[in-house]
């Protein structure tokens, strides 16, 4: 096998690797992290069905394969 199949294949099985499913729990932390570290004091992540989204503009994540979204809303005062 030559370097550049070797490459491409090894290049292939990294970005299956990236693109598995994230668990809905461990994309919300992860997400719940950044935002407190941008300083937001009052906000709400809610895990839900897909067909249960409203505002498409509100979404943060898709998790569980794409089955499920995480919507974000800030409470702070305006």
């Amino acid at each position: 096998m030559n370097r550049w199949t070797l490459a491409a294949v090894l290049g292939l099985l990294g970005s299956t690797a990236l693109a598995a499913p994230m668990p809905c729990e461990t994309l919300k932390d992860e997400i719940e992290v950044k935002i407190q570290s941008a300083g937001v004091a009052s906000y709400t992540l809610e895990i839900v069905a897909n067909d249960d989204v409203e505002d498409e503009s509100m979404v943060v994540g898709s998790c569980d394969g794409g089955t499920k979204k995480i919507i974000y809303q800030n409470n702070s005062a305006r």
